[in-house]
């Protein structure tokens, strides 16, 4: 998400910072800034909404002249994407700059106290609020940067990275984290500061990473210091960089696909942060709450996607449908601009694409909004083109996604489209409010759930060896893990070529199970719910045939476990929520028998991560 790159030493400030924002852009971003101490004692604060680019431009006739500074790309979260919202951030004094990747969860409650002792806000995000009560803290207290730094950290809850320099100090950046990745760089006579290595592998080898209440004191001529937030001095421990660039921008995994695949317990809590509330009580989505009535009079909803967005919104139609009693309609965005779609003021149709850029899905919301039509975007991307052409939405936030086999955006999309439709249903009167809170219990708990799947990666590895060299696969499954055979099969064919076809269970005897012999494997995603006996049925005819059967299975199967070759056990959940659980077995299946096959699971031939032409 968000990038962070500081510099203090001897060189050109601007020239490195500039340089560090470009190598951070892969992280996805939506603004960009940078402050710089001025030999002369003056604050140059200049921000951009759009591309880091629009930076330059604006710096191209400034003074940037500086040998300390930092910068930042932002990913918005509290307020809209803008030159004001951006950061650095700045004390009301103008002493002070700021810039901060993660969420103050508690800043509403900094912000009224400090507004209260007459502090004036300018934008509409929480890292204002921090800086602000850094100043206050060290005008009050008469204390150092440092101790102010440090006290408002105690008084802070959330994650956050931040970097602080200050106009009157031009020899110093106070840097901390807490559950935000930060990393000094360690150069001859300058110090280097970032989200990741990426921005100054190409001038220092030894890096130190800080760690979850620690703060840094970037001194220049003076050795790092680095203390915890109760001022006791940390150990240093200085890594050697190895790495290349790309593989430091993976973050220590071999691809960006399996960094992706686990990092899905952080993105659904990004995913779920401040949406699901109340002990899972409440489920809060905006963009449905402000336009209720379209909602509560709506007859029907058209869900439009392309790829692994189309399989998410078939599961979205089984959520709609069921929590919500709205017919719900599942087309592909490519064919739905050319099929003479008709559509009124009492439909909605819901645009589903992870970059916000897909042409056929913005195409088909443009057709939407030209017949009348109530349009509700789901992306990832903010600022990007479906968000600004709908006319209300929600975004995924589980951060940019660099693989091009979607796997967390494919589970972010469907987290939010449960969150979407135990909303519509609270407004509706569908769901009681015991069943929306048993469901909001679960969805809390869901990031954990995934941990415990992941677990699996290992055994995976392992069998994966006995299918490498299939040539063909069947998957199989029912209800709302139909969709999940299919997003199985896509993950296979799109990153290791194997040829691979996902089918509802029950439609196999209509003709596939013709292709069943010892050379077709097939995947059965069948965990305990309401068609499990169903499945059963299914996976011993796939037996009888001689087939051979991995199964995804809830822990404890002990009926399936006995016809399966092979079983990979998941925890039990309410069946709508199965998808998001039983789909990562499946990615890591695909990801390992591609990566036993030599390819480059992270750009498959052919493809890109982003179709914006038709």
């Amino acid at each position: 998400m968000c990038g962070i790159v500081g510099y203090l030493g001897n060189g050109n400030a601007y020239d490195v910072l500039i340089k560090g924002l470009h190598r951070l852009e892969y992280r996805g971003y939506d603004s960009a800034g940078i402050a710089l101490v001025a030999p002369d004692g003056k604050l140059n604060v200049f921000k951009a909404k759009g591309k880091v680019e629009n930076l330059e431009t604006i710096c191209n006739d400034k003074d940037t002249d500086a040998s300390v500074g930092i910068a930042h790309t932002r990913w918005a979260t509290h307020g809209e994407p803008s030159d004001c919202n951006a950061h650095p951030h700045y004390s009301e004094d103008g002493n002070l700059a700021l810039v901060h990747n993660g969420t103050i969860e508690n800043y509403k409650l900094l912000k009224d106290a400090l507004e209260e002792h007459g502090c004036k806000f300018h934008s509409e995000t929480d890292t204002e609020v921090l800086v602000q009560l850094i100043e206050y803290i060290k005008i009050n207290n008469k204390c150092s940067l440092l101790e102010a730094v440090r006290e408002a950290l105690h008084q802070v809850v959330g994650a956050y990275a931040i970097a602080v320099v200050e106009k009157n100090d031009p020899d110093t950046i106070i840097a901390a984290r807490q559950s935000s990745p930060l990393v000094i760089g360690i150069g001859d006579d300058e110090t280097f500061l970032a989200s990741d290595a990426s921005p100054f592998v190409e001038y220092t080898k030894d890096a130190v990473y800080l760690n979850d209440g620690e703060i840094a004191v970037i001194k220049r001529n003076e050795p790092l210091k680095v203390l915890n937030l109760e001022n006791r001095e940390s150990k240093i421990d200085v890594k050697t960089l190895e790495m290349s660039i790309s593989q430091l921008e993976k973050g220590g995994y071999p691809s960006f696909m399996l960094k992706e695949i686990f990092e899905q317990p952080t993105t659904l809590r990004e995913c779920i942060r401040g949406r699901v509330v109340e002990n899972g009580k409440r489920v809060i989505i905006s963009g449905v709450r402000d336009h209720k009535e379209k909602f509560l009079n709506a007859k029907r909803i058209v869900i439009v996607a392309c790829g692994t967005s189309w399989h998410a919104a078939l599961i979205g139609k089984y959520l709609i449908q069921e929590m919500c009693h709205i017919a719900v309609e599942v087309e592909y965005a490519s064919e739905f601009r050319y099929s003479n779609p008709v559509l009124g003021k009492d439909d909605i149709v819901i645009a589903l694409s992870q970059s916000g850029e897909t042409a056929d899905t913005l195409a088909a919301v443009k057709i939407a909004r030209s017949m009348g039509a109530f349009v509700f975007g789901i992306s990832n991307a903010v600022g990007s083109s479906i968000p600004r052409e709908t006319d209300s939405g929600a975004y995924i936030h589980v951060g940019p996604e660099i693989g091009v086999a979607s796997t967390k955006a494919f589970t972010g999309q469907v987290m939010v489209l449960t969150m979407i439709a135990m909303a519509i249903a609270d407004l509706r009167g569908t769901l009681t409010a015991d069943e929306i809170a048993g469901l909001g219990k679960v969805i809390l708990e869901m990031p954990e759930l995934v941990e415990h799947v992941l677990k699996l990666n290992d055994k995976i590895e392992r069998l994966s060896l006995i299918y490498t060299y299939a040539r063909n696969f069947l998957y199989l499954g029912r209800g709302y893990n139909y969709p999940v055979a299919l997003e199985g099969a896509l993950k296979l064919k799109e990153i290791s070529y194997i040829h691979a076809e996902g089918y509802p269970a029950a439609e196999m005897k209509h003709g596939p199970i013709a292709l069943i012999d010892a050379e077709m494997p097939s995947v059965i995603v069948a965990p305990r719910d309401h068609l499990y006996e169903k499945i059963v049925s299914n996976v011993q005819q796939v037996k009888a045939r001689g087939g051979s059967i991995i199964a995804i299975v809830t822990e404890g199967d002990s009926v399936i476990r006995n016809i399966a070759d092979h079983v990979l056990e998941v925890p039990e959940v309410p069946e709508c929520l199965s998808p998001i659980i039983t789909s990562i077995p499946l990615q890591l299946l695909s990801y390992y028998i591609a990566i036993n096959k030599g390819k480059d699971v992270d750009m498959p031939r052919n493809l890109a991560k982003s179709v914006t032409v038709e």
